[in-house]
């Protein structure tokens, strides 16, 4: 019996050890691939080119037509990991929404997800620039007006420049139902990030985030938000685990919108 129960510790020692060294190997990995690109931080709306790895959490409030207001909670974010060099999947959680209109009831939104593939890069110290490709897919999992119609992907190509503490993070992509064309139509998204690193642990920043609708509902129709906001962090924690704080304001520049006043927190935990 004391055979079996050394040989057990003996076994979960080993095991132990084996995960601590895989581990140690792969987060070395990681802050590699992290050191051969800009440390600028990640913008409130725009999705950053960078590679980042970190568990993020936001929480929308949003003003509708007619008087309404919804809560977006988790705001659709999720996991962040990078397990190779110049690759990042992004996990994303299924949105909650609150609404106060009666004939439109809460509920779940689409499970999503994004893989990025850095294609070049170069850190403060050459060059301060990143060119990242997206692919991100989406399933209609959500309740009714809580989801899409259809699940769709979303192919994008992202690029930033630094200019000494200025920099510019900018998306392009198009939204390609895989069901319900008619009634989805197709999106094309180009959205913008100025940021400018006041000090060492605050990023105010100004965003314009626009969307052109070519079919389903809003045929024709083009949607552009300003978006003023402002991030605070890395404030580190401990050994790789850190705190970034994010606030920022969607406001509508165009007359057509499908919301307004769209106020944006989030909270993120880099590691």
């Amino acid at each position: 019996m004391r055979a079996l129960v050394l040989a057990f510790l003996l076994g979960l020692c080993c095991a132990t050890a084996s995960a601590q060294s895989w581990t140690g190997t792969w987060l070395s990995m990681v802050s590699e691939t992290q050191s051969e690109q800009p440390h600028w931080v990640t913008p409130v709306v725009t999705v950053t080119p960078r590679l980042e790895q970190e568990l993020r959490l936001d929480f929308d409030h949003e003003d509708i037509s007619g008087g309404y207001t919804v809560w977006n909670l988790d705001g659709g974010k999720g996991v962040e990991v990078i397990p190779a060099k110049r690759i990042e999947l992004i996990f994303n959680l299924p949105p909650y929404f609150t609404r106060n209109n009666p004939k439109t009831p809460g509920g779940w939104g689409d499970i999503a997800w994004l893989v990025k593939f850095r294609i070049a890069s170069g850190n403060e110290q050459h060059g301060n620039y990143i060119v990242t490709a997206f692919l991100a897919g989406s399933y209609d999992t959500g309740t009714y007006k809580n989801g899409a119609r259809g699940p769709g992907i979303t192919p994008t190509i992202a690029a930033g420049k630094g200019f000494g503490r200025f920099d510019v993070q900018s998306t392009l992509g198009i939204l390609i139902p895989t069901a319900n064309t008619i009634k989805t139509g197709h999106q094309v998204a180009f959205n913008n990030a100025l940021q400018y690193h006041v000090a060492h642990y605050f990023w105010p920043e100004v965003e314009s985030n626009t969307t052109w609708f070519n079919g389903g509902d809003n045929k024709g129709q083009v949607q552009s938000f300003l978006t003023p906001g402002v991030n605070f962090g890395r404030f580190p924690i401990h050994n790789r685990i850190g705190l970034t704080l994010g606030i920022g304001e969607q406001i509508a520049i165009t007359h057509f919108d499908t919301y307004n006043h769209n106020l944006v927190l989030t909270a993120r935990l880099p590691f």
